[in-house]
């Protein structure tokens, strides 16, 4: 069974930094990819980056040169460095598994953690 623990959220402040880690465990061989996803209140989750099991790696616009999605997969752990951060960043970030297949990322129904709160506010 598939399981996800993120951490390292955190309350900054405009222009700070925080690295989130994605621990997994029980990810077999049908996913080739991982994903950071972001929920602000009120919204749905949004895709901030993905990785795929050969390092190919998709951002999205507000993320590049701010954010950068890394994978260590000896230790089952996918990070999210988080550069610049500003108000609008202020989410429950979430990782996932899924597929990534020609630069687009397709995350697996059902496979979340639980979250962890990023605060970024003056």
């Amino acid at each position: 069974q598939v399981r996800l623990v993120e951490s390292g959220g955190g309350s900054v402040q405009p222009g700070g930094s925080l690295r989130l880690t994605c621990t997994a465990s029980g990810v077999t061989s049908d996913y080739n990819g991982m994903g950071w996803y972001r929920q602000a209140p009120g919204k749905q989750p949004e895709l901030d980056a993905a990785i795929s099991n050969t390092g190919n790696t998709k951002y999205v616009d507000s993320a590049v040169g701010r954010f950068t999605i890394s994978r260590d997969s000896t230790e089952n752990r996918m990070y999210l460095q988080m550069d610049s951060l500003k108000v609008w960043d202020t989410a429950v970030y979430y990782c996932n598994v899924g597929n990534y297949y020609e630069d687009n990322y397709y995350p697996a129904a059902g496979y979340w953690g639980q979250g962890t709160q990023v605060i970024v506010s003056s």
